[in-house]
This record gives C-alpha cells, sequence and structure tokens, in this order.
C-alpha cells in the first residue's frame, strides 16, 4: 500500500470528483492520503472529506502564502489539533517566493505552528520556498525537532536536505521528481536515507510524469514512487514499503485513524 503524504482534495479541481478520486487511489493501491489545510476558513472541508471518507486524514494550519485570512494562535491550533482525523500541524513555513520581502508576519506565523506542533504533540508539515535558511534557522531556534515534521514537496538542495535531516525531520518527494531537468531534486531523492523519505502529490498541482500539465490526484503517487526507485536503483515495492513505514512512523496516530 502507498500513501500520499500531501494533497488538497478540498481544493475545486478535486472535491467535486472525490469519489472518483478515491476509486484511483484503490486502483493503484494508494491506501491513505493526508488533506493539508491552508487556512482556517477552508478548515472545514478538510475535515469533511477526512470524516466522510476512513482513507482520508487531515491537518490543521496557514499556508505561508495566505494573506488576508485569520490568523492562528497556538492557542486554537492546539485545539482545532484535537479533532480525531487530525494528524498533523501544517501547511507551515515560509515561502519569499511570493514575499520577496521577507515579511516579519510569516516568520512569526511559522514560530506559532512550531510552538503548536510541540504542546499538541503532532508532526509539522513544512512549506519552504527561495527561504531555506530562515526556515531552518526557526526550525532550529523553536526546537521543531521536538515535534518532528515533514519537509514536503522538496526542491532544495542536499544541504538543506541534511540540515532538515540533522533535525530530525524527513523529507517528502513530489511529482517534480519524475521532471527530467529537476537535477537538484533527483539528487536529493537519491542521497535521502530510504528511511527518512515520503513521497506525495501535492493535488491538485505539480502532476508527475506522464501526466504533467494535468490536475494532480493521489492515484497518481504511484509515478513518484516508480521514480524514485528507478533513480536509486531499487525495486518499486521497495520503496512503496518504506515510504509507507515512513510515513506511519511519523504520524503514529494515522495507525489507528486511517484505513
Amino acid at each position: 500500500m502507498l500513501v500520499d503524504s500531501h494533497c488538497h482534495l478540498d481544493f475545486p479541481d478535486l472535491s467535486a470528483r472525490i469519489a472518483e478520486i478515491v476509486a484511483l487511489m484503490a486502483s493503484n493501491d494508494v491506501g491513505c492520503a493526508l488533506c493539508i489545510s491552508v487556512t482556517l476558513e477552508d478548515l472545514p472541508r478538510v475535515l469533511a472529506l477526512a470524516e466522510a471518507w476512513p482513507m482520508l486524514l487531515a491537518s490543521v494550519g496557514v499556508h505561508p502564502e495566505a494573506t488576508a485570512v485569520q490568523e492562528p494562535s497556538i492557542v486554537e491550533l492546539v485545539d482545532l489539533a484535537r479533532h480525531p482525523r487530525v494528524i498533523a500541524i501544517g501547511e507551515t513555513g515560509l515561502d519569499y517566493y511570493w514575499h520577496k520581502d521577507a515579511p516579519e508576519w510569516q516568520r512569526e506565523r511559522f514560530r506559532t505552528h512550531i510552538r503548536a506542533a510541540r504542546e499538541a504533540a503532532k508532526p509539522l508539515v513544512v512549506h519552504t520556498r527561495d527561504a531555506a535558511a530562515d526556515t531552518l534557522r526557526l526550525m532550529k531556534e523553536e526546537e521543531a525537532g521536538e515535534a518532528g515534521g515533514v519537509m514536503h514537496c522538496f526542491t532544495e538542495n542536499w544541504e538543506v536536505a541534511e540540515a532538515a535531516l540533522d533535525q530530525g525531520f524527513y523529507i517528502s518527494m513530489s511529482g517534480i521528481v519524475t521532471f527530467k531537468n529537476a537535477h537538484t531534486v533527483r539528487d536529493v531523492a537519491r542521497r535521502v536515507p530510504l528511511d527518512r523519505l515520503l513521497v506525495e502529490t501535492d493535488s491538485p498541482y505539480l502532476a508527475p510524469v506522464p501526466y504533467r500539465g494535468k490536475t494532480n490526484q493521489p492515484g497518481y503517487v504511484k509515478h513518484v514512487a516508480e521514480e524514485v526507485a528507478r533513480l536509486r536503483g531499487l525495486d518499486y515495492q521497495e520503496v512503496v514499503d518504506a515510504t509507507t513505514d515512513n510515513f506511519f512512523r511519523l504520524f503514529p496516530e494515522a495507525l489507528k485513524k486511517g484505513p
């Protein structure tokens, strides 16, 4: 069984086709998917999916790109994380690609999520784009390793991956690893210890080859795992088994709440 460790099934591209999406998951042996929250306003949609479908789980958080949204507090995140289908805090982190002035509000929001994750004893789902140094610095300052978590949709170089691994975090590969020009990502996919590796779709974005350019969905995560296996010279089933074991080790609550 494969696990899609990061998707956004509440987004309109996917939510209207959820039965079809779940059916494709089953036919591709994708037995579980973590549906990621990006705002508190949209959280009820995420929770409703996780409540309705036993193979779907949820996170609670506010994306670093999100502006003009309800700002979370530590108390609120911890309280929301008590929901029986929630296994993670996030998506959180830093994104200086869209916010080139590196706003302090974004860093404070990240600190809030890390502190909530430590208090709730739930792992973090971390997004970083054009902000690796500050992301790693804040993780260290706030002792994010105490909560643990995953660097999702990893696009940085090996040095950043190694620093995140040193803090106890996992590295997740998305469909980008199937792109032939993604040399840095493919290098990291070869080098991450197999027991610290996850796979994801980040649906509806970043569909892997052979679906590049189309709407992504959790059933396509098998193509990510296949490419990781090819890059590492491993049997596909070995990557399936390892990444699934890793997911349930990182998110132990998923063993009790998942399919």
